[in-house]
């Protein structure tokens, strides 16, 4: 017990003081679940230590009404023990309600399952440990011989001579598989292989779970107060250790547990016989109509599958339901069905921060800034030709083109995409990185800058597409987007001050161009007015002659017809006519005899002048 547990000890000082200068290492994880398997199968040797101290007290006194209690507390009364009666009144209650062993027990267990999950990381890659690893390796190998001695010692003792010796060589077993495939990671560990970190760590769920297993059997046993005149029980038995054993047997072990621990024998009931008899014929069918339906392949919708005859293409499935052989002589490789991907040319692995989501209410993210003078995540830059004075020279342009893709429709495009390339965006992008060297190096900025982005989007697309049918890569672009073009800082400069000035001026002629619209249109209604007025008059005039007209014709009938009888008529009307606002005095000629007769002005209203001379009226 000492010994396991002071190795214990010192791996996790040893792999402690690694961590300190290489952390995240194989030796951490080596160390590590080690520490942890010897830790628990000290708990298991302290347990079965408990119980051995019982058995020689009872063998001292046989009689049980001499048996001495407080001689048994004292023997395995320890630090930890009176350490819990320092710290507690109800310490020693505790202990002896408990019993030491248990609470033994649950701190090995809490230990080890720190230890274990404090070390855990899958994340390891594999390192060179040269020299250092294979002589770890050999004392882990020589250290688990002398496992295997106590263990071949543990199993040949019978129940009668030592009960705890199963459960304590099950102990022994799972402590020298956690030691030996430790030292066979350590042998085999090297920067190109990464299996042996990926086995060094999982190795630990060994010890882990029957560390989680002695921590609830501890938490159990709670419930079931200690009798110090009761032979105990070994409370550090393992039942996941149990199960290493060869062959493995997990059906005895769980009714042989059942029978121990509740009294309850399977071996009386028949259905459990019988289903005992009927496993392997029932799992032999179970597995051979598994293997028939491994034939059966399901095709979503999204998909196509492409069938292989014994490693051979033989046809493209659609989506559904298909039949054919079973694995391994007949397998389905998926293949996408009209998917449209989106692939920039190229894609800073560096600048994560652009990469990150961004809330939908904050702020716009830095990847929507389409200046100029901002970095964007996919650029990729691009030599074009310039020209300094009479000297030919380059430039560096900053671009940002995609690519809208899919894989072809026909199945002689799928079964090209499936077996003529191996990943299909590192294609398309070299194709387009070569396609775009070359388009490039033909052009000047000025032509690349004034020429239409659709355009130039056309033309890259039929080279990257033509070089990809020419591979027989079954890819259909569907559409090429030139997201940004960044020239040089200086030309960006110019560019800038000429993109001003042409806006400048085209604002200018249109403000002129809308003044002469005003001014034409204004023009145009003023004429279309005068036009509208003359018209108006003339007609109006017309209307008047030709009803002059026809009065006149009206009234040279009425007269050729009616004569003198006409014109009297005419005259009373324009008489009428003319007298129906005005104030008339009528007088008879024959009155006052041969004197004309007198009339009061008095009684008329005068005239609006008063300057003007009045007038007698007879």
């Amino acid at each position: 017990m000492y010994v396991t547990g002071g190795a214990g000890a010192f791996g996790l000082l040893l792999a402690l003081s690694i961590d300190l200068f290489s952390p995240g290492s194989l030796w951490m994880a080596v160390l590590c679940n080690a520490s942890a398997a010897l830790f628990l199968l000290t708990a298991g040797l302290q347990s079965a230590r408990h119980v051995a101290l019982w058995r020689a007290r009872a063998l001292r006194s046989p009689d049980a009404d001499t048996f001495d209690e407080s001689l048994s507390a004292a023997d395995e009364s320890g630090w930890y023990e009176r350490l819990l009666e320092r710290l507690s009144d109800s310490g020693k209650s505790l202990v002896r309600h408990v019993g030491s062993s248990t609470l033994w027990l649950a701190a090995w267990a809490v230990l080890a399952l720190i230890v274990v999950r404090a070390f855990w990381n899958l994340a390891l890659f594999g390192v060179d440990l040269s020299t250092a690893g294979s002589l770890a390796g050999s004392v882990m190998l020589l250290l688990a011989f002398g496992l295997l001695v106590i263990e071949r010692q543990l199993s040949s003792e019978s129940d009668s001579q030592s009960p705890e010796a199963g459960a304590l060589a099950q102990l022994v077993r799972m402590t020298l598989i956690v030691l030996l495939i430790g030292a066979l990671c350590l042998f085999f560990s090297s920067a190109e292989r990464v299996w042996p970190a990926r086995l060094a760590v999982l190795i630990g769920l060994l010890p882990l779970g029957v560390a989680l297993e002695f921590l609830l059997r501890a938490v159990l046993s709670v419930f079931s107060p200690r009798n110090p005149r009761s032979e105990p029980r070994l409370l550090a038995a393992s039942f996941i250790a149990d199960l290493l054993r060869w062959p493995p047997r997990p059906l005895l072990a769980l009714q042989h547990e059942l029978h121990n621990r509740f009294g309850i024998d399977l071996r009386q009931i028949w259905a459990f016989t019988y289903m005992r008899r009927a496993f392997l014929p029932v799992l032999a069918v179970v597995a051979a109509l598994g293997w028939v339906l491994s034939g059966v392949h399901e095709i979503p919708m999204q998909g196509r599958g492409i069938y292989e005859r014994f490693g051979k293409p033989v046809d493209v499935f659609g989506p559904g339901l298909h039949v054919g052989l079973p694995w391994p002589f007949g397998r389905v490789l998926a293949v996408e069905n009209g998917v449209v991907h989106e692939l920039a040319t190229s894609v800073s692995a560096a600048d994560t921060f652009e990469q990150t989501l961004d809330p939908a209410e904050g702020p716009p993210p830095g990847s929507a800034n389409r200046l100029w003078d901002a970095s964007h995540i996919n650029e990729k830059s691009q030599v074009i030709a310039s020209s300094a004075g009479d000297k030919q020279s380059f430039q560096i342009v900053n671009m940002d083109v995609r690519f809208v893709y899919r894989i072809g429709l026909t199945d002689a495009a799928a079964m090209a995409s499936t077996y003529n390339s191996a990943d299909i965006p590192a294609l398309i992008r070299s194709t387009a990185s070569r396609v775009l060297v070359h388009d490039f190096a033909s052009r000047t900025l000025d032509e690349l800058l004034g020429e239409q982005r659709s355009g130039l989007a056309d033309d890259i697309g039929k080279a990257v597409q033509a070089d990809l049918q020419r591979l027989d890569s079954g890819v259909e672009l569907l559409a090429t987007v030139v997201e940004a073009i960044h020239p040089p800082a200086g030309a960006a400069n110019a560019y800038h001050a000429v993109q001003a000035a042409q806006i400048g001026a085209q604002a200018l002629i249109s403000r002129e161009r809308g003044a002469a619209s005003d001014k034409a249109n204004q023009a145009q209604l003023n004429a279309s007015v005068a036009r509208d007025q003359a018209s108006a008059a003339a007609r109006e005039i017309l209307a008047g002659a030709q009803g002059a007209d026809l009065r006149f014709s009206a009234e040279r009938q009425a007269y050729a017809k009616a004569g003198q009888a006409f014109l009297l008529e005419q005259y009373l009307a324009q008489l009428t006519e003319g007298l129906g606002n005005a104030k008339l005095l009528i007088l008879d000629h024959r009155l006052g005899g041969d004197s004309a007769p007198t009339i009061d002005l008095r009684t008329f209203t005068p005239p609006a002048d008063p300057t003007a001379p009045r007038k007698a009226v007879q």
